[in-house]
């Protein structure tokens, strides 16, 4: 069974008429070596997805983010260790200084907006702008942690660095990219989507499935910097290809997008530019994935090996980081055994699982009565209501499912991923004043009880 076969084998699930597939590039010594497409690109008009098909590759974009941030350093436009404020003064004085290199490795503290925005009541069919997302930091009233203090994944920083690309060179992102990345090297089908309602051709439409039938997920998103941006994986591949020959950027800016960023302690992360630098079963790689609504992708490259994955899907229950670990495993016959190896994606995120008839058993009626009462927060202008409701605390929107907040000893727990953890405050006299939101991107939003008239 030849390389290529196993690959068409292992996606041949996906390679059906009636449903949203996957398309697939392979790179290795210089060139491409295999490329295809499995599944539908658009159910509605029956079109099947090829190596030619524009996906939206979401955080993926940021290594393009990434390249532009280090080309402007050596062009001598701007430094890694300006304050952001130097080229954003609107952004809010948190006291302490947020650099460029903050944002590009993540350990700037600002508030992750997907979670902020989800918090104050956004779905994520609505339509969601670049102005909103930069409103959004101009009311940040507190870091997540001091700047360089920790790593903590932020597309909000990615969206400022969009940002100063755009006032320093006086061009549009999209146009800045357009000249100095994507037509230099021959991307003819690669666009920043600077307006959701922008036509693309040849675009696919992202899904995912309920209850045994596929639905559009609709996708109106503006992120320039951290997202929207759309590729095929034939404009992908002149991408990788050019971290070997750079012939775009040369040698110092590719060197310094794989430069790690470090923390105020002088620890070493994974993150660089706008991908992550690390390994994977002795190797070492530089990799990225992506997730808006239902489109998925991955890309992978191996950087002593000349071997490279980029893989992008439609399909939000796809899995293209542990597709592409499989390929890698498929083709370096002498690493480890995949069986003895927990690397997909789905074995990587399990679902937490909370028993709500056990977690709040140890707290009364009465005690749980006393957290009722509507809690605001300035920085999103927002407000939930938390009450009992058949024994249970229950935390409402007027946007959002009501969420079962669950006891836990020190504060409250839910099944919901943006509303995760909540700790509520007291003043000196015992009465509850407030609470704080302690999420995944999102630590210490703090909500205000609002005193009865």
């Amino acid at each position: 069974m030849t390389f290529e076969s196993k690959i068409d084998a292992l996606f041949d699930v996906h390679n059906e008429q009636d449903q949203p597939g996957v398309v697939l590039a392979i790179i290795r010594n210089g060139g491409v070596i295999y490329q295809q497409g499995y599944g539908m690109a658009d159910l509605e008009h029956e079109t099947q997805i090829t190596p030619s098909t524009v996906f939206d590759i979401a955080s993926v974009s940021k290594q393009f983010t990434g390249f532009a941030i280090a080309k402007l350093t050596f062009d001598g436009i701007i430094s890694l260790d300006d304050n952001v404020r130097k080229y954003l003064p609107e952004m809010p004085d948190f006291g302490d200084k947020i650099t460029v290199r903050h944002l590009v490795h993540h350990t700037s503290g600002l508030r992750d907006w997907v979670q902020s925005m989800v918090v104050a009541g956004m779905r994520m069919d609505d339509v969601i702008s670049f102005q909103h997302i930069l409103k959004m930091v101009k009311h940040q009233q507190s870091l997540n942690f001091k700047p360089g203090q920790m790593y903590l994944y932020s597309n909000t920083g990615y969206n400022l660095l969009a940002e100063i690309v755009q006032r320093v060179t006086n061009q549009l992102f999209a146009d800045w990219t357009v000249s100095n990345i994507f037509r230099p090297l021959g991307m003819s089908n690669t666009y920043v989507c600077d307006n959701h309602e922008m036509v693309v051709k040849n675009r696919a439409s992202s899904y995912y499935k309920h209850e045994g039938r596929f639905y559009n997920a609709v996708d109106n998103l503006t992120a320039l910097g951290s997202s929207s941006l759309y590729s095929t994986v034939e404009d992908l591949t002149k991408w990788v290809l050019n971290f070997d020959d750079k012939q775009v950027g040369g040698d110092r800016v590719i060197e310094l997008m794989h430069q790690r960023g470090k923390l105020n302690s002088g620890e070493q992360i994974d993150y660089a530019f706008g991908q992550r630098v690390g390994m994977y079963k002795g190797l070492r790689i530089a990799d990225h994935s992506g997730s808006w609504r239902g489109f998925r992708s991955h890309l992978i490259r191996f950087l002593d090996r000349m071997f490279s994955v980029v893989i992008l899907s439609n399909y939000a229950s796809s899995d293209p980081t542990g597709w592409a670990n499989e390929i890698a495993d498929l083709h370096f016959v002498d690493l480890p055994d995949p069986a003895d190896m927990n690397h997909t994606l789905n074995q990587a995120i399990q679902t937490k699982k909370l028993v709500y008839s056990d977690a709040s058993s140890n707290l009364t009626l009465e005690q749980l009565k006393k957290f009722e009462g509507d809690y605001y927060s300035q920085e999103l202008d927002t407000t939930y209501s938390i009450l009992v409701h058949e024994g249970q605390l229950i935390a409402q929107h007027i946007r959002n499912n009501d969420i079962l907040l669950v006891y836990d000893g020190v504060g409250f727990t839910s099944d919901e991923w943006f509303f995760s953890q909540i700790y509520f405050k007291r003043n000196h006299y015992g009465q509850i004043i407030g609470f704080v939101l302690d999420g995944e991107r999102v630590k210490n939003l703090y909500f205000t009880k609002r005193v009865s008239s």
